[in-house]
């Protein structure tokens, strides 16, 4: 098929033309739009070569997409001869074939008339939106306003979608135009008739063609019009005002359907099965499962469990489109069998996909048909409200703070592999059907019919339906899609079939969810976990990026980061590629160990490739790149959280060999929550789905602030006031260097105890400021309760400079100071150390005994006084006292222990009185008996240093190796020490 008549001319004609070569009889059709003078001429040469050769004038109307599909209208003519033996030829070509009498060039005659229309309808539709345009009228809104009035036309319709797009891919051309009214004009000409419209027409192709704009669409002609006036007829749906919106629209249906629906579903014996293209359409749901395999053994046994819902994770948008088409093949067979195997169970299949409209569509659904039949209809609905996605009068919409931004204006639609132009849903379906489904054919589910008509106006509009259309649903409340739903769900009851390709919130309204608070770690019992959790980044949208700044910005400080080159990973060699992994994951490994919460980010250059299918394959190897990092670590993350729906996707199935999870919520609205099932490499793991366009730029930090472990310490304060309410004490021990720490922190982790990590005067004066830090770290990290005090404070000098170094609390020791000196001593550090919300302790009466080399003599000793307590305690504002009832630090003598427990007994009311709480030096070498004798009388806080440091010392004189076995005997010695006293000080186990 040729264009004009110069082509057809060199065809037949030409140095190797045709004619010469065709046998007697032959058959040659014409289907150019030429003119009548060449069809004659043509006819008579043929005739005059005396080989009986036929010739039939046959143009055609349809353009490229109806020859490609066998469905032009074709106008022939001819003899009757000609047009029998070119008969079978002509119908195989076309949908209508006209056989037009007159002889040959009837034909072109009624092709030049419809082009006559076409083309004054393609410029009269230019001319008529340039106007609106000057008028200042929204252009879009107008095209809708005429295509529903009596000014349409089919020319209209087709055409100027094209100009509002701005899109002027050559489907037709402005040459053509030129050509073809050409030849109207110069027939009109030759019959001396006045075509004055078809004559101007012809003028402004003319002038597109001299512009330039030859080659391009026919409805390019539009920019003659753009070109004089300096309009622009290009009609973007209109940013809007999210707020004005919201509020313009009818009030939502009165009633709740959520009651109704979970009704309907227990009479609807289908299961709604969600084909998800990425993990993230999770997003409403709870109690429900999720597979990464689809056997028909796993789907027949999930069949059985008759859920109302369960999931299959394809992960189909991370595959080229002829990959994906034959996965849902493959699963909606094994989904068709495992539902026959488990008693004939009913289903609706959902393909649940991206809910800015990015993904395998129409492919996915043209498979699911295929193997399921053809449905009564197809439903599309990618409302997703906590995304911020709307669909209002067809239009689909991006919320971005207090404005909705037309989906097709926004950085989703420029994606590299499922980019796109239309906003508008209905066009939409059009251009990713490339056509075979005109936007003019796909129906809608309107928000007035929502909020008006209910669930009942929805089932009439669904029954209504011709069989294998198209359908809409506008959305812009939860509350909108729940009467959809409803809705759906009766018209199934009455049979019909429906084939969903949805956001998320369709899910969880078809089935009839309850949402939920978001899960937070206490929730799900993993405050305890001591390992760091790992966040993973591959997810490379705008939005993302934006997170990813400011979750480093928040929590830089609890954060450690680790950066992956995109670059390397995807585009250098293979041992370039293997380096980087294996850096990257040795990295994690160590920072998870040390409990530190650690980021995995990919570098946030956007590398893509010169067509879709190459940046595909660019995102697959920086996916893989992922899940091989993530396979590598070894240490067991207290959770996992991964960004991006190809990230999350293949991390779970590939790097955590997930085959089932449940999901247990969400972690923040729109971000699904996991459990890692069973056969996973981390079976119970919290799994955090966090797609990539989903909440705000704080969302993703705001994630991990609420599963960070805590760094708040737990105080002093806190620990003593559980033990007195507990009936028990708390524990508090010397340390001088790091086996010591180690010791308490591993006795009090294996005895789920609180503890207290202390150091004297005399252990600050060789260990210093690495001996406080190595405590505090150390506390910081345990998974159990525990603080650090300064104990034993005789120096002004010493406890300022304690009070700058992350203690917890402080004893102000100046029991050796007369009272009043004592009074003032305590009051003025009780005053700093309340400043910074530590706790102070005092000593009042004064023990015997050494301890760090410091001596009290037994002629030194005094007890504590009550009514000397009651005004210390009113004096200086300590809220803890260490008394001396009888109490020794160090050894007691051979006779044992004489405390006064009468004494305690009457220091216990005061203290009780006064809101303080009481402590006991010297309890090393104290009998069960004693202990629990104290406890009674309220001591909340036992020093221990004299048996823990024994052990210490009794170890060193076992024979040892090397140095190592030295430390670690030492540990292990006072270790058990510590452990020991946890038991008797009844502190095990308190720990929560």
């Amino acid at each position: 098929m040729v264009t004009n008549e110069a082509q057809a001319e060199s065809i037949l004609y030409g140095e190797f033309g045709a004619v010469s070569a065709l046998p007697s009889g032959a058959s040659i059709i014409i289907s150019s739009t030429v003119s009548l003078g060449f069809v004659s001429q043509l006819e008579q040469r043929l005739l005059n070569e005396g080989k009986g050769l036929k010739l039939v004038d046959a143009p055609v109307s349809g353009g490229v997409k109806r020859a490609s599909t066998g469905t032009l209208t074709i106008m022939a003519s001819g003899t009757d001869e000609a047009l029998k033996s070119a008969g079978l030829v002509l119908a195989a070509l076309s949908e209508k074939l006209y056989i037009i009498r007159g002889g040959c060039g009837a034909g072109s005659g009624v092709k030049m008339v419809n082009q006559l229309l076409a083309g004054v309808h393609i410029a009269s539709g230019a001319e008529a939106m340039a106007f609106g345009a000057r008028l200042g009228l929204n252009t879009r809104l107008l095209f809708d306003v005429i295509t529903n009035s009596g000014g349409t036309s089919w020319m209209f319709e087709n055409r100027v979608p094209h100009m509002l797009d701005g899109d002027y891919t050559p489907y037709s051309a402005v040459d053509i135009f030129v050509k073809d009214l050409g030849i109207v004009s110069h027939e009109c000409s030759s019959l001396k008739v006045s075509l004055q419209v078809a004559t101007v027409a012809h003028q402004l192709f003319l002038s597109g063609s001299a512009a330039g704009w030859g080659r391009q669409d026919d409805a390019g002609v539009v920019k003659v019009y753009e070109a004089l006036t300096g309009v622009t007829v290009k009609g973007e749906p209109p940013v809007l005002k999210k707020g004005v919106v919201l509020k313009s629209l009818p009030a939502e249906w009165p009633l709740d359907p959520i009651d109704d629906i979970q009704k309907l579903n227990q009479n609807n014996s289908k299961t709604l099965v969600v084909l998800d293209d990425d993990p993230t359409g999770t997003q409403t749901v709870h109690d429900i499962e999720v597979l990464t395999e689809w056997t028909v053994e796993s789907l027949a046994a999930q069949f059985r469990k008759n859920p109302k819902c369960f999931f299959i994770l394809t992960n189909s948008r991370s595959l080229s489109s002829e990959k994906a088409s034959a996965l849902i093949k493959d699963i909606c067979r094994n989904i068709d069998t495992a539902a026959n195997s488990a008693e004939n169970i009913g289903y609706t299949v959902v393909l649940r996909g991206d809910s800015t409209l990015r993904g395998h569509f129409p492919e996915e659904a043209d498979a699911a048909v295929s193997v399921l039949g053809e449905m009564d209809a197809w439903i599309i609905c990618p409302f997703f409200l906590q995304g911020g996605r709307y669909t209002i009068e067809d239009i689909h919409y991006v919320a971005d703070s207090d404005k909705l931004i037309p989906a097709g204006e926004t950085e989703f639609a420029k994606d590299a592999a499922f980019g796109y132009k239309s906003s508008n849903l209905r066009e939409w379906v059009e251009e990713k059907t490339g056509g075979r489904i005109p936007a003019s054919s796909v129906t809608s589910i309107s928000i007035q019919l929502l909020r008006k008509g209910g669930p009942e106006a929805v089932f009439e509009h669904l029954s209504s339906l011709p069989k294998g259309s198209t359908c809409i649903v506008n959305a812009a409340s939860e509350r909108d899609m729940a009467v959809f739903a409803a809705g759906m769900i009766k018209a199934e009851l009455k049979g019909m079939r429906f084939l969903c390709r949805t956001a998320a919130s369709f899910v969880s309204s078809r089935v009839g969810i309850i949402p939920k608070a978001p899960i937070l770690p206490k929730d799900l019992g993993i405050n305890k976990e001591r390992n760091g959790g790992l966040i993973v980044v591959g997810s490379y949208v705008p939005k993302t990026t934006k997170q990813v700044e400011e979750l480093r910005l928040q929590c830089g400080q609890i954060l450690k980061t680790i950066e992956v080159s995109v670059d390397k990973l995807a585009m250098r060699s293979g041992e370039e590629r293997k380096e980087e992994i294996s850096r990257a994951a040795e990295l994690a490994d160590c920072f998870l160990r040390a409990r530190e919460d650690t980021l995995i980010l990919t570098s946030r250059e956007l590398i893509t490739g010169k067509t879709p299918s190459e940046s595909l394959e660019i995102n697959f190897k920086v996916s893989s790149a992922l899940v091989e990092i993530v396979r590598q670590i070894t240490t067991k993350p207290r959770y996992i959280l991964a960004k991006g729906g190809i990230t999350s996707s293949d991390l779970a199935t590939k790097a955590l060999e997930a085959k089932c999870a449940k999901i247990v919520g969400q972690a923040l609205p729109g971000v699904p929550l996991w459990q890692l099932g069973p056969e996973s490499r981390h079976p119970g793991v919290p799994y955090i789905v966090f797609p990539g366009n989903v909440g705000d730029s704080k969302a993703l930090a705001e994630v991990v602030k609420s599963w960070a472990r805590p760094v708040r310490l737990p105080s002093t304060k806190e620990l003593l006031s559980k033990a007195e309410k507990g009936g028990y004490a708390v524990g508090a021990f010397n340390v001088y260097n790091l086996e010591g720490v180690e010791a308490v922190v591993a006795a009090a982790d294996r005895e789920q105890s609180p503890a207290i990590l202390q150091i004297h005067p005399g252990a600050f004066k060789q260990g210093g400021i690495p001996l406080v830090a190595c405590c505090v770290s150390a506390a910081r990290q345990a998974s159990v309760p525990i603080t650090v005090h300064f104990d034993h404070g005789t120096s002004k000098q010493d406890l300022i400079e304690a009070l700058e170094l992350g203690f917890d609390s402080a004893m102000a020791d100046g029991s050796h100071l007369s009272f009043k000196d004592n009074v003032l001593y305590t009051r003025f550090i009780s005053l700093l150390a309340h400043s910074k919300g530590m706790l102070v302790e005092a000593e009042l009466g004064r023990l015997s005994g050494t301890e760090d080399d410091l001596t009290v003599e037994d002629f030194e000793a005094r007890l504590t006084d009550v009514h000397q307590a009651q005004e210390f305690i009113d004096e200086t504002g300590i809220d803890a006292l260490a008394v001396c009832i009888g109490n020794v630090h160090g050894k007691y003598p051979a006779t044992g222990p004489k405390l006064r427990l009468d004494l305690l007994e009457d220091l216990h009311t005061l203290c009780l009185k006064k809101g303080v709480f009481l402590v006991l030096h010297g309890a090393s070498g104290l009998s069960k008996e004693l202990i629990k004798g104290c406890i009674e009388r309220g001591v909340t806080k036992f020093n221990v240093n004299t048996e823990v440091r024994k052990a210490y010392m009794d170890s060193l004189n076992t024979p040892s190796k090397d140095l190592v076995d030295v430390l670690a005997s030492a540990k292990e010695a006072m270790k058990a020490v510590v452990a020991e006293k946890m038991r008797l000080f009844g502190s095990s186990g308190k720990a929560s």
